[in-house]
Formats: C-alpha cells, sequence, structure tokens
C-alpha cells in the first residue's frame, strides 16, 4: 500500500466527480415534482421507486462484489446510471416528460446504485490501510457534504437559466469522466476471493453472507439500530423540503437553502471527524449522534421563523459524520474482507428498505397531519434510541480502540 493516498484520491475524487452529477440529477427531479405536486403522496412514490430496486438487488450486489473484480463493477454500474440518464435526456427533448418516466428512470438508477454501493464500500479497505479508515471515511463524507453543497446551487441556478435536460447530460459528462479515471488511472487489485474459482452457488453465497451477520454478535445489533434510524429519519429526510414549500413558501431559493445549510454543516462535520477522529469509543460518537440528531428533528418541527430552521438544519447536518463515519470503519475493520460486500450489501437493504417503509406510513399522513407533528415525535424517539444505543453491551465493546 505504498502508493495508497494517491489511489485513494484517484479513487475517491473519481467517484466525488460522478456524484457531484447524480446529485445535480437527484435535486433537480425532488424538486421538479416537489414544485409540479405538492403532493406527498407523490414524494413517497418517488422514494419507493428510487430505494426498492436497490433493496431487491442488493443481496445479489453483495455476492458479486464478494466474487468479482470490484472495479469493474463500480465501472459498469456508473455507465449505467449515466445511460439511464441520457435517455431520459433524450425522451424530455422529445417532449415526453410525463413524471411517471422521472419514477421509472429512478428505479433504474437505484439498480445501479445497489450494485455500486457494496462494491464502492468494499474496496476502500483494499486501498486504505487499518489506522487511516477513520479519517479518510471522514474525507470522504467531508467530500460528499461539498457535493452536497455545491450541487443544489448549482441546480437550482441552471433550473431558473436552462431546461432539465440540460443538468441530465451534465450527469452523462461527469460518469464518463470517473469511469475513465478509473480505468486509466486506477490500479485496484482483485481481492483473493474473486481470484478463486468460485465453487458455490450464489444462493449459497448469499445464505452464507446472511449467516456471518446472524452470528456476528456486533453486525446483527448494529443493523438493528440501523433500521430503526433510518425509520425514524424518514421524515426529516424526505419530507422536509415539502414541510417547507407549504409552511415558508415554495420558491426554489428556499428549498436550496435547507439542502445548502444541511451539506454545509455535513462538511464541517466531516472536517472535525477526520482532524479529531471521534470519542474514545466509536459507540459513544454514534450515540452523542444519535442525541444530536433527535434534537435537532424536534426542533425543525417547532420553529415558525426560517432562518433559524435553517440554522437547526446545518446542526442536524454537522451531527451526521459523528454517525455514519464510526459506523462505517468500525464495519470495515471488524467484516472480514471476504464477506465485505455481502455485508455492505445487507447495510444497502437496511437503507433502501427502511426509508421507502417510513414513508409509505409518514407520506399519506402528510397529507393529513402537519409535517411539524411527524418531525416532533420521530425526533423525540430518536433522541431516545440513543440511550439505548449507549446501553448495548455488544456494541459498546466493540467500540473500544484497539489497544485502548
Amino acid at each position: 500500500m505504498k502508493d495508497w493516498k494517491k489511489n485513494m484520491i484517484l479513487f475517491l475524487g473519481s467517484q466525488t466527480i460522478s456524484l457531484f452529477g447524480s446529485s445535480l440529477v437527484q435535486y433537480a427531479i425532488l424538486w421538479y415534482i416537489t414544485l409540479q405536486t405538492q403532493s406527498g403522496a407523490m414524494m413517497t412514490i418517488y422514494i419507493i421507486f428510487g430505494f426498492l430496486p436497490a433493496f431487491f438487488l442488493s443481496p445479489f450486489a453483495g455476492v458479486w462484489a464478494d466474487r468479482f473484480n470490484r472495479k469493474t463493477l463500480i465501472i459498469l454500474s456508473d455507465s449505467a446510471i449515466a445511460l439511464s440518464t441520457l435517455l431520459l435526456a433524450i425522451l424530455f427533448l422529445m417532449g415526453y416528460d410525463n413524471i411517471w418516466l422521472l419514477f421509472v428512470m429512478s428505479a433504474v438508477r437505484a439498480m445501479g446504485t445497489g450494485v455500486q454501493t457494496p462494491a464502492v464500500g468494499a474496496v476502500l479497505p483494499q486501498l486504505v490501510p487499518e489506522d487511516k479508515l477513520t479519517k479518510v471515511n471522514a474525507f470522504n463524507g467531508s467530500m460528499q457534504a461539498l457535493v452536497s453543497l455545491v450541487s443544489p446551487m448549482v441546480s437550482g441556478a441552471l433550473m431558473t437559466m436552462a431546461t432539465i435536460e440540460s443538468i441530465f447530460f451534465i450527469d452523462v459528462i461527469t460518469a464518463a469522466i470517473a469511469v475513465f479515471t478509473l480505468l486509466a488511472f486506477l490500479p485496484i487489485p482483485v481481492h483473493a476471493k474473486a481470484m478463486q474459482k468460485q465453487t458455490t452457488s450464489y444462493f449459497n453465497d448469499m445464505r452464507q453472507g446472511f449467516t456471518y451477520i446472524k452470528n456476528h454478535p456486533y453486525v446483527k445489533r448494529f443493523f438493528l439500530f440501523c433500521a430503526f434510524f433510518f425509520f425514524l429519519i424518514s421524515p426529516a429526510a424526505i419530507l422536509t423540503p415539502l414541510q417547507v414549500a407549504r409552511s415558508f413558501g415554495d420558491e426554489v431559493w428556499r428549498l436550496t437553502a435547507i439542502e445548502v445549510f444541511f451539506s454545509a454543516g455535513m462538511m464541517v462535520g466531516g472536517v472535525i471527524m477526520a482532524s479529531w477522529g471521534g470519542l474514545e469509543n466509536k459507540i459513544h460518537t454514534m450515540t452523542l449522534a444519535f442525541l444530536a440528531i433527535g434534537g435537532c428533528i424536534f426542533a425543525l418541527g417547532i420553529i415558525p421563523v426560517f432562518w433559524i430552521y435553517l440554522i437547526f438544519m446545518g446542526l442536524t447536518g454537522l451531527a451526521m459524520p459523528f454517525f455514519n463515519t464510526p459506523s462505517m470503519v468500525l464495519l470495515q475493520e471488524k467484516v472480514e474482507e471476504d464477506y465485505l460486500g455481502r455485508v455492505f450489501s445487507v447495510y444497502g437493504m437496511i437503507a433502501s428498505s427502511m426509508m421507502p417503509i417510513g414513508m409509505l406510513l409518514f407520506g399519506p399522513l402528510s397529507d393529513m397531519v402537519k409535517i411539524e407533528w411527524l418531525l416532533i415525535i420521530t425526533g423525540l424517539l430518536m433522541f431516545i434510541q440513543g440511550f439505548f444505543l449507549a446501553g448495548s453491551k455488544e456494541l459498546v465493546e466493540a467500540g473500544i480502540k484497539k489497544g485502548a
């Protein structure tokens, strides 16, 4: 790993470029649906189409990430996402601009993401020394937050000056740059399992992955907490643009502002995590994040002034890396390399299923009750969940630093 810094920069740089284009499309579609419909039910349909395909594909994607060349999987999935976006742009230019097309293409893009996510999560430990994983994951989180900070501003500006098709074409170009970088400049070694002759079936590999998680005390319990986390955070993650449009005004700059403040907070939080590294016990850092996020979501439900609302949106973003970074590092440290792809695929299944499940409940509710009440209730429940996390003996023991 003597060239690990150069390889890490190339890898994370290419992924950041690709993420920038994808973020432009994500915000453009989200705002297009929000402003065209102002309907919680339509937002729910969009989320279901954007998450469930990844859920059903993730078990297979995890097996592929452990069986095959992970670099190749990332390139193929990135290319598929770009081609689907190109097709969407062409259809819109031809006048086929129905909402249902956005739902279908979101499903296709979700399938590409479902393949890419476990492969990316499993590649990082191949490129980075174990003692540098916290800093690298935090740095990656900051880069993603920077993209999330810039992309809504750029997307909002483009939507006022150009057509939505222009944003679709930018995504195609950024994906092409990322794929070329991986092909031409980044040597990623093929991991040991991928070089072996596979003697078991896909379903047997899949079953072994689920058995590994079931018998791993840390991973099993941590995934249970993640399921509740993604369920409870779904109103704040999905319905806040709709809340702002209803309660404060439906101007594009307001929707842009909430994304900018959240992303700026995430970027600052990522920088703090990269330089500080968190508390001695990673689970205690995650507990701090649960309490802070829960409190901020509660505040988003009671604040009547928009600029104060933006401050708490920023604080929510600030707290996110204190959960994301240690959770990723602990999985990368605790899970054997041959199972990393399958474990990350199950993590992806949880993320891609619990938020749509939450939206099946909260989306229709948002058309019957004020979104503020949903944020108050879920914020309180997440705050309480933080104390259960700190009280889990298995997780606290797993969070202790090596050598401590």
